[in-house]
């Protein structure tokens, strides 16, 4: 007898590029095509060869809106897919900002890397896909409701639940070949502002649970003593004389951060604080809030998102001009610190003494935002050398998340299981710690790597038939550019500390030969072959 087939395609043992194909017969569903983000190494793998044919899928269905579970749908288009994507009606409306945006970044990226100089004699550089792609991605969409049964695709009978991680964010239950399998996507923490608690059907065959903060419990926090823990940090900051700098993801985490200003403010326990919001992606995502606002608990009394002491900052030269000033508060993307105005901020803000950064998202292992939480004294941005001054501080609270024990809640919410729980969407170490949590109540726990496949059998533990990519493995983990950038950031200084011109050129000759060396080394190894 054939069983239906599960395919990780991404984010297995990484927090990011959430890709799953599950095939039944001649009929084959993606749940999920994000973009792989971090660092430069885990980025490249955007650019390679789908491991699928894009025009033999039947049909996507989407669990959310976030980039990393769905920045490639332009490029699955480009490339043949046409069947229908299916999300909830919020994931659609955030989508037809989102992808159009990241479009335009990828095609003013390739054109800013074709104007390098020193990439002038190199092939021209094209985008992963261009805004075309996108806006054709998006007339494939097709919105349904929470928990209304729909067929996927032939043979597929699927199921949303409520994720409660962002605006729209869903669990897929997809029926097959007689299987039943659970895909969360994203779970959403209790006591999350906007939305309700997870929920989800029991009783399946097989369950894939993301594990992002998998190892970590954070202190349990009601709204309200989250907001004042906002307000002590704001104040804290803006005491120093500087700016306070927030990194924020443009989905979500702008406007939850935006309802708690709003409620400090209408208060008075703010009463004079500025708030910039320099991400044009999050202006436009706010207004989908605001047309979805009948959905969203918690929003309290008085003016939200168009609170007096919100500045939406739209141009260049307005969003450079924020630099120039004092005591702001400044929310600006990516979230990660990776691209967008947020870098130009830190930039200008990190060597301040008197300014504060402020994170309050989960920082991918290789992103620059993890560089500067986990203690980097210099920091490269955008060619240039940023020395480390200002205060680091982080609020937990604001994670869009599940932590450990909300997990451990989830899954055992889901039970019995009665085939096999994959843990996925977490680093190495989240999942070994989630994994120890739950070997007493479930008998089949995988970690599957990107490139695996299983046979899925009804009421049995899935059994893998293809073997991963174990080339990926030093990807996922810390990028060599990452110890480069802090080898390069900190080589002045340190030749700088050599007492002696005549000892800081040996110091130069020593490395130059040691590179030299390896180059001829692997030169010999390839003759030798």
């Amino acid at each position: 007898m054939t069983f239906p087939t599960l395919a990780i395609h991404g984010a297995a043992q990484t927090v990011t590029g959430s890709c799953f194909e599950m095939a039944a017969g001649r009929h084959h569903v993606l749940v999920d095509c994000g973009l792989f983000q971090g660092s430069r190494t885990l980025e490249a793998l955007n650019h390679e060869p789908f491991a699928f044919d894009p025009s033999a899928l039947d049909a996507v269905v989407l669990t959310h809106a976030h980039l990393d579970h769905s920045g490639l749908l332009p490029r699955l288009v480009s490339e043949g897919f046409r069947g229908p994507i299916w999300c909830t009606a919020a994931t659609r409306d955030l989508l037809g900002e989102m992808l159009p945006d990241a479009a335009r970044i990828q095609e003013s990226e390739a054109d800013r890397r074709n104007r390098r100089g020193d990439r002038a004699d190199e092939p021209p550089v094209e985008p992963l896909y261009t805004s075309a792609d996108a806006e054709r991605a998006l007339e494939l969409l097709l919105p349904v409701k929470i928990e209304e049964e729909f067929e996927a695709a032939p043979g597929f009978a699927a199921r949303l639940w409520n994720a409660g991680h962002i605006l729209g964010s869903a669990s897929v239950e997809l029926r097959a070949g007689g299987v039943r399998t659970l895909f969360s996507g994203d779970l959403g923490p209790s006591q999350k502002s906007f939305h309700l608690d997870p929920t989800g059907p029991r009783g399946m065959d097989h369950v894939l649970c993301e594990s992002t903060y998998g190892d970590r419990d954070r202190t349990a926090l009601t709204i309200e003593q989250r907001r004042s823990l906002l307000e002590t940090e704001v104040k804290q900051a803006l005491a120093l004389g500087g700016n306070l700098v927030i990194p924020v993801f443009a989905l979500e985490r702008t406007q939850e951060l935006l309802l708690d200003f709003a409620q400090l403010l209408n208060s008075g326990r703010l009463a004079g604080t500025r708030v910039f919001i320099d991400s044009p992606l999050a202006s436009r995502a706010t207004e989908v809030f605001r047309r979805h606002k009948r959905e969203l608990e918690d929003m309290g009394s008085g003016e939200v998102f168009d609170h007096p002491a919100f500045h939406y900052v739209e141009s260049v030269e307005a969003s450079m001009g924020i630099n120039r000033l004092s005591g702001a508060v400044i929310l600006s993307a990516s979230g990660m610190c990776e691209a967008g105005r947020i870098r130009h901020h830190l930039r200008f803000n990190l060597p301040r003494q008197d300014s504060t950064i402020l994170f309050v998202g989960f920082q991918a292992q290789g992103t620059l935002g993890r560089t500067i939480l986990d203690g980097a004294g210099r920091v490269r941005i955008s060619g240039r050398d940023v020395a480390v001054r200002a205060r680091i501080r982080r609020i937990d609270s604001y994670s869009a998340h599940a932590d450990r024990s909300e997990l451990l809640e989830w899954v055992e919410a889901r039970e019995p299981i009665l085939g096999s729980l994959f843990l996925t969407h977490g680093e190495t170490d989240a999942i070994d710690t989630l994994r120890q949590g739950l070997e007493h109540r479930i008998a089949s726990i995988l970690v599957p790597e990107i490139g695996e496949h299983y046979e899925l059998p009804p009421g049995e533990p899935a059994r893998r038939i293809a073997t991963g990519r174990v080339d990926l493995r030093p990807a996922l983990r810390r990028d060599w550019q990452n110890d480069y950038a802090d080898f390069a950031v900190n080589l002045k200084r340190k030749l700088e500390r050599i007492e002696s011109g005549e000892r800081r050129a040996e110091a130069v000759r020593l490395m130059r030969r040691v590179l030299d060396d390896y180059a001829a080394h692997k030169d010999r190894k390839h003759q030798s072959s």
